[in-house]
């Protein structure tokens, strides 16, 4: 007898995506095909050259209704970005009914091209954020980098209707930005969503490019790329910067909420890296620092890196933990804040280069991992910097309350194959499991969200992002799948932390 999936038919742009609850073909089992979910094709490259990149995804309740966002290119070409667009998705039931692409004017500056979409939302205030960057005329990335002299703003604009209607956009750059704009080559959001805390703070991913030395016979000599987030505490009214990833060189990056049990949260950031592999890092301030960041080996990078999405979620009852979680500190730092995942009550996840063109490098890491020259670990500004500790054993890692997915391209060498990777222990780096592939071909940016329920009570999960059959922004995909489905595809994890101690080869914080 067949297992149980969601049974999902593959239809064209503008349709509906109709849900059921089926069974595996069982012949296909036999065969080793692999089990993949239909997808529907959102936005697609259309004849005059018109290209859709750099998807966001955002569920805003009730339903949820889900708010598709991506940007519209003149070419495939960071410097031909034009406007953002958006497809909104209302799922009943067993359906997903997606109604026609529009794009947001309101979205825009004059004399700049929007690009990143980022959206997040209040669920205090009911209120749907959708951050960009609007970069001066076609003034590539690059050439900011190169010149050492940034051309991109930070906006938003803001919709109380689920995205129905927006607002006109706001420049938030001199407020959130202010002065370290001046130390920064360029910077942008995302891309991908944005999260809200339980103490009811609004967090939205963001990396720059800092000048690091400027010059050098006359010309920039060094920059290098940190994540970080921009955070407001009273429902969007004033926004502020918080301090960089201060370690190593980390990009485009997205953020969760991982639950500690009975004690304190961290906040996590999974972010892209030229270093071969993704790199992570946490916060115990609610992103307003972040602790030095560590590479994640079992998360390798395509060449030159990709964006990646990243989604917290509720671990299922069975793994909750018994004992008194854990917390971060070194000595007595400041007590970490409740932190809360946001796919409770209810799912309000959402969640840009351009063909592999932003290259963020450099060196730096944990343990025997080489730093940047002269940058030691109190680099973000803390003369006396503090790394995480586990107040309990390694093993304790495996009741997290949080568990996490993460979507990124298979490939090690291009950009290929969707692949879909758990983490049922966040904060080991060690512990993500090998890709559940759902799409098999070129493949790029992506955003994943938790949208709710099946109609048997299990977690479901949907993911957009870019694909083709050539190359990977043919077009925009979106497809669903239940957490039993990860469970049942992904490869097996690696064995659990030992009760010992440290894990070999684990940069275990001390």
């Amino acid at each position: 007898m067949g297992t149980w999936r969601w049974s999902l038919r593959h239809r064209p742009t503008g349709s509906a995506l109709k849900i059921g609850w089926g069974r595996w073909d069982t012949g296909a089992r036999s065969m080793g095909t692999p089990r993949v979910p239909a997808r529907t094709v959102l936005f697609q490259r259309e004849r005059t050259g018109l290209t859709y990149r750099v998807p966001a995804l955002l569920p805003v309740p009730p339903g949820p209704t889900l708010l598709a966002f991506a940007e519209q290119r003149l070419s495939p070409d960071d410097a031909h970005a034009h406007r953002l667009v958006q497809r909104t998705g209302w799922l009943a039931g067993a359906s997903v009914r997606w109604g026609a692409a529009r794009v947001l004017g309101t979205a825009a500056l004059e004399e700049h091209r929007s690009m990143n979409p980022c959206p997040v939302h209040d669920a205090r205030t009911a209120t749907v954020f959708l951050f960009f960057i609007a970069v001066h005329g076609r003034t590539s990335e690059a050439a900011q980098i190169a010149a050492g002299t940034n051309a991109a703003r930070l906006c938003f604009v803001t919709s109380r209707d689920a995205g129905r209607s927006w607002g006109g956009a706001r420049d938030l750059t001199a407020e959130a930005v202010g002065g370290a704009e001046q130390d920064w080559a360029t910077f942008a959001v995302g891309p991908g969503h944005g999260i809200q805390l339980r103490s009811g703070r609004l967090l939205v991913p963001a990396y720059t490019y800092r000048v690091d030395r400027r010059e050098c016979f006359g010309k920039i000599c060094r920059t290098s790329p940190h994540s970080f987030a921009f955070y407001s505490d009273d429902h969007g009214r004033t926004w502020h910067r918080g301090g960089l990833v201060p370690n190593l060189r980390s990009g485009e990056c997205q953020l969760a909420a991982v639950d500690g049990g009975r004690a304190s949260g961290v906040l996590y950031c999974n972010a892209r890296s030229p270093l071969g592999s993704r790199v992570q890092a946490l916060s115990a301030d609610e992103g307003t620092s972040f602790l030095p960041g560590e590479l994640v080996p079992t998360l390798a990078e395509t060449a030159w890196g990709c964006q990646g999405s990243i989604v917290g979620f509720p671990a299922p009852p069975s793994s909750q933990p018994q004992d008194e979680g854990w917390s971060v500190g070194a000595g007595n730092p400041p007590q970490p804040p409740h932190l809360f995942p946001r796919v409770q009550e209810p799912p309000e996840e959402g969640a840009g280069d351009t063909g592999g063109g932003r290259r963020p490098g450099g060196t730096g890491g944990c343990g025997d991992s080489p730093r940047e020259p002269g940058q030691g670990p109190g680099l973000g500004g803390h003369k006396e910097s503090w790394t995480p500790k586990l107040s309990r054993p390694p093993a304790a890692l495996s009741q997290s309350p949080t568990w996490l997915l993460y979507s990124h391209p298979a490939g090690r060498r291009a950009r290929l194959h969707m692949g879909i990777h758990l983490n049922r222990f966040p904060l080991d780096p060690h512990s993500w499991t090998e890709p559940w592939v759902i799409y098999e071909g070129p493949s790029g940016y992506s955003d994943l969200a938790s949208i709710g329920a099946t109609a048997e009570g299990a977690l479901a999960f949907a993911c957009l992002f870019e694909s083709g059959a050539r190359v990977s922004y043919e077009e925009i995909s979106f497809c669903m799948f239940s957490l039993p489905e990860v469970l049942e595809n992904v490869p097996a994890g690696p064995e659990l932390p030992s009760h010992g101690g440290k894990p070999r080869g684990r940069c275990w914080p001390s």
